[in-house]
């Protein structure tokens, strides 16, 4: 028997085959407890955060991912404690077939690698998604699907750079200085969209505004629909539906209504002429007890302005903002009815509208 183990075949004896073997074979019989015990220490660590996450769904995420790289990992060392047979060491294009395998071993186990650390990231963008769902501010989940596209981005380019380093022996450092040499000449090409990407964070984390706020801005009032990477899209009063650049957002000024507290509301009244002083003063008086008898605050009556055409009144009050749109517009209407009634019963006229005849002379010759 011991002869028989001793026995070389292809520059290996028996005994080093069925013990590769033997390794192989106990991997792939433990290699999902293994993977799910490491998920479960691995779960320990990232999520503390989540715990409204199910541990489950972490271990569907990457427990698969485990078991390959397990099953690569320990594949590879086993085999590599084996001699390459020199018979089957022949050239590939410029390379012999050995350094091809090792090449194409560390490749795909850096792929590996890279797979599991993308599941990672979709572990951790969910509990912060459950976290954002809590409040009903929505910028965070766009925030948190952008953030996790763009790690999932940057991890994928460090796989590649691994793989050109370390399967293909590649010199990365000139490449690195490409990168960048190419990075500076895009972001002078895209200046205007990385000020607005720029300007995006900015929003996202000082929070001006949020999704579903009404504000003004550059003259037009609208609700905000989206905040994205490069504009904000504000659906307007008139139903349009605009973009606006978010480095405009940031550099302009923006009315954020639905932060207000109360809404204001004013009326101009054009008093004609043949009002006397005494039914201007019980005119300001009455007014004023019309609009106490309204869950109004901030009155103000007074007499603004009087001039050839009229006698002028302004009247002011706020309402709260919490006040549907539709109330408040029925509250001013019913006030400005009783202020007609009002003036009627003090035989108060309104001004006539102004018209001016202007007669000019013109000589023909």
């Amino acid at each position: 028997m011991e002869q028989f183990l001793d026995k070389e075949l292809l520059n290996n004896t028996v005994r080093s085959y069925l013990t590769v073997l033997l390794v192989i074979l106990a991997i792939l019989t433990i290699k999902r407890i293994v993977s799910k015990y490491l998920a479960k220490l691995m779960f320990r660590l990232v999520g503390k955060a989540g715990k409204h996450v199910a541990r489950e769904s972490f271990l569907n995420l990457v427990v698969q991912p485990l078991d390959y790289f397990l099953l690569l990992l320990i594949g590879i060392i086993s085999i590599d404690q084996l001699t390459f047979p020199e018979v089957l060491n022949v050239m590939v294009y410029r390379i012999s077939l050995k350094e091809f395998l090792d090449a194409l071993a560390d490749g795909i186990l850096i792929s590996v690698f890279i797979w599991l650390g993308l599941r990672v990231i979709e572990f951790i963008a969910l509990v912060l998604e459950q976290k954002a769902n809590l409040t009903a501010d929505m910028t965070d989940n766009q925030l948190i699907i952008f953030f996790k596209d763009f790690f999932k981005a940057i991890l994928v380019i460090l796989g590649i750079l691994m793989i050109l380093r370390f399967s293909f022996n590649q010199d990365i450092s000139n490449l690195l200085t490409g990168l960048s040499i190419v990075g500076a000449a895009l972001a002078l090409a895209t200046r205007e969209s990385l000020e607005n990407l720029i300007a995006s964070f900015i929003i996202f984390f000082d929070k001006p505004f949020i999704t579903g706020d009404l504000v003004k801005v550059n003259g037009f009032s609208g609700t905000i629909e989206k905040i994205g990477l490069r504009s904000t899209r504000i659906r307007t009063l008139e139903k349009t539906y605009i973009s606006v650049p978010n480095k405009q957002m940031v550099d302009t000024i923006v009315d954020n209504i639905s932060l207000r507290s109360h809404r204001k509301a004013e009326i101009r009244i054009e008093v004609g002429l043949d009002a006397t002083s005494s039914q201007l003063l019980q005119l300001i008086k009455e007014v004023r007890s019309i609009l106490l008898l309204n869950p109004v605050e901030g009155i103000a009556v007074y007499l603004v302005d009087t001039g050839k055409n009229a006698h002028v009144v302004n009247i002011e009050y706020l309402s709260l903002v919490t006040q549907p749109m539709e109330e408040f517009l029925q509250q001013r209407q019913d006030i400005i009815f009783n202020i007609i009634s009002l003036m009627e019963g003090l035989k108060i006229q309104m001004a006539a509208a102004a018209t001016d005849v202007v007669v000019t002379n013109k000589s023909i010759g």
